[in-house]
């Protein structure tokens, strides 16, 4: 071996090496009074009020504390909890904290060393998966290839660091392994008020598994081919339930009155309410302008309702008879509101 490719290697060594122990040092000074040694029923109470309790998991030991924040990044944060590079955590910092005994499991990364042929990468990472740890020092594995954690014999070379060792199989195939998003769904609940929602489903993504020919020119990869795809896990969609309940509003007692005997049933009551006073105000001679609609339902022409009684220009109730029935093209009073709150008019 040259000097010169000794003494790099000595450098990369003694900073790998510089980098464990003051990893070491850091992390004694900043958990010692944190993380609870000897004792996993040990609580640290950080937050008193309004909170919850959060479990923390490194390097064999547990902390527990008891906090208000919102998502993991900030129960980190507050707990004193430093992230080094490569580090991960689970969940993922912007995760929210929905859960008492909540559980957070952060791994430390370590100095990995990849051999590719005559090629070394150095490279620090919380993962101990092959597959991983390849796609971190951004390296191609191919269908047949096989990246295997070695013993360290070079100690002196390379370190404390973990040696995994790439043998390339001349493979022109590629499987991986990719993430299906999860879909987004909106229910309506009447019995939730109208105006507010919450999420009744997480979603999950999925997982599918892609089989892909790799095509080259001078020996540089230009394209992939997909061959297959099989799908491991069906992603779960997340379903959010939006309110409809409407509360009818305190000057509508003679307009639910007159809705009530157009036939409007009370589950569809405030509903029809809602749209009876968007429309017109439940005015008998409501007039628009422009258009020339007319009455409570704002018909065009007003002559239609005369399919509903006689009385249609004076009659409250034959008015709202006609416009139950207008609304069945949306499914009904429900159905009409919506619609007239996604366009501004039914």
């Amino acid at each position: 071996m040259k000097l010169s490719k000794i003494i790099d290697k000595a450098m990369i060594v003694f900073a790998m090496v510089s980098i464990v122990l003051l990893f070491g040092v850091f992390m004694k000074l900043n958990l010692e009074n944190t993380f609870a040694e000897g004792n996993e029923d040990e609580v640290v109470v950080f937050e008193a009020d309004g909170a919850r309790y959060v479990s923390f998991f490194a390097d064999g030991e547990k902390l527990i504390v008891k906090t208000d924040a919102h998502t993991v990044g900030e129960a980190l944060e507050r707990a004193g909890i430093e992230l080094n590079e490569g580090d991960t955590v689970e969940p993922g910092l912007e995760t929210e904290i929905n859960a008492n005994n909540y559980y957070i499991n952060i791994y430390r990364a370590r100095p990995v060393i990849v051999k590719d042929g005559l090629t070394e990468i150095y490279l620090m990472s919380a993962s101990y998966d092959p597959t991983v740890i390849a796609k971190q020092a951004e390296l191609t594995i191919y269908d047949g290839d096989k990246m295997e954690l070695m013993p360290n014999t070079e100690f002196l070379e390379v370190g404390v660091a973990s040696v995994y060792e790439l043998t390339r199989n001349g493979g022109r195939t590629i499987t991986e392994e990719v993430e299906i998003p999860f879909t987004e769904e909106t229910v309506r609940d009447p019995n939730l008020a109208n105006g507010k929602s919450e999420v009744r489903q997480l979603g999950e993504v999925g997982t599918k598994r892609v089989y892909y020919n790799v095509k080259y020119i001078d020996n540089v990869e230009v394209e992939r081919e997909i061959l297959n795809e099989e799908v491991i896990r069906e992603p779960v969609a997340r379903v959010t339930a939006v309110g409809t309940k409407r509360s009818l509003p305190p000057e509508s007692g003679t307009c639910a009155e007159w809705a009530r005997q157009a036939g409007v049933s009370e589950a569809d009551l405030a509903a029809a309410i809602d749209l009876i006073y968007h429309e017109s105000g439940c005015r008998v001679d409501a007039r628009n302008a422009s258009s020339g609609a007319y009455g409570i339902p704002q018909a065009l022409p007003g002559s239609k309702m005369a399919s509903a009684g006689a009385d249609w220009e004076t009659n409250p109730v034959t008015q709202i008879r006609w416009m139950a029935g207008y609304v069945n093209r949306y499914g009904g009073w429900q159905g009409a509101i919506d619609f007239w709150y996604a366009h501004g008019w039914y």
